[in-house]
């Protein structure tokens, strides 16, 4: 796909991750790029180039929202683009030196496919983030420079290589160093912080990448509106529908990236939505905590 022309079916599928990284901060690569791979035959690092410039657009009209409505904390970012920005240009520089095209596509499914399952593995460890009830205001957190700086360095590194991270990674590890606070300042934090980060991948791609300016157009046709009412509503409604959904969209995705087959997938998927409505079902009948002295 090299013309400007406009693909309605990727712009649909655009527009369906656009609303999915508006409600969640997740999604972007990590929904976006296995289904280019899988659903279009586009090939690995084509799919990452163009999905993070795609991003580039994306990523500020989210975060826009959130900022509006006080739910970033800006002292956070700042020490996450200091880690983010420089290891994702470099990441970048590093895979596409290393061997031939080929074998780059090669190390690109198979690192997307890595950071799908492990994504996924951390969403439901920490119960994808359901019911989280405010603490503190976004702006009196207290910062952890050398956790939050390291969370940067790794994200920054693997969004660069798989364009998979900026959300459903360092979203993850954001909460396990910040418990303290709720979903919409975990997104709105996440969506600011990925700009910068996603701008210096995204820049490393055009430079040494596969970006396809038909393909990353038609994503940002159905992207662009669809980030911005997904923001709209996560920044003032509770997702508890949407979050339970995504480890098994990413388990899914990642074991089809590792060349898993079908049957095997299918399996797998089948028993994380039995044990996602099962956990949910219990913790919806557990008596409510006490709030006695």
């Amino acid at each position: 796909m090299t013309s400007f022309s406009i693909d309605p079916s990727i712009a649909i599928a655009g527009a369906v991750v656009g609303l999915m990284v508006g409600l969640t901060g997740m999604g972007g690569g990590a929904l976006l790029t296995p289904i280019l791979v899988l659903f279009f035959g586009i090939d690995p690092l084509t799919a990452v180039s163009s999905d993070l410039v795609a991003a580039v657009v994306m990523k500020p009209i989210g975060g826009a929202v959130h900022l509006r409505r006080g739910t970033v904390n800006l002292k956070m970012v700042r020490w996450l683009v200091a880690g983010s920005i420089p290891a994702a240009f470099l990441s970048v520089v590093v895979l596409t030196h290393v061997t031939d095209h080929e074998v780059i596509n090669e190390i690109v499914r198979q690192l997307v496919g890595a950071a799908l399952l492990l994504a996924s593995v951390g969403l439901l460890l920490k119960g994808a983030f359901t019911g989280r009830r405010a603490t503190v205001d976004a702006q009196e957190v207290v910062i952890h420079p050398g956790l939050t700086l390291a969370i940067g360095v790794f994200g920054g590194a693997m969004v660069g290589l798989t364009s998979v991270g900026s959300g459903s990674l360092m979203m993850v590890l954001l909460l396990m160093v910040y418990p303290q606070l709720t979903s919409a300042q975990l997104i709105g934090t996440d969506l600011v912080q990925a700009v910068a980060l996603v701008a210096s991948a995204a820049v490393a791609h055009v430079l040494f990448g596969d970006v396809q300016i038909g393909l990353t157009g038609s994503l940002l046709v159905g992207a662009i509106p669809a980030v911005w009412l997904g923001a709209h509503i996560s920044s003032r409604a509770p997702d508890r529908f949407i979050r339970p959904i995504l480890p098994v969209i990413l388990v899914a995705s990642g074991m089809k990236m590792l060349g898993v087959p079908t049957t095997a997938t299918a399996g797998v998927v089948i028993g994380l939505i039995v044990l996602t409505l099962l956990t949910r079902r219990g913790a919806a009948s557990e008596p409510p905590a006490s709030t006695k002295p």
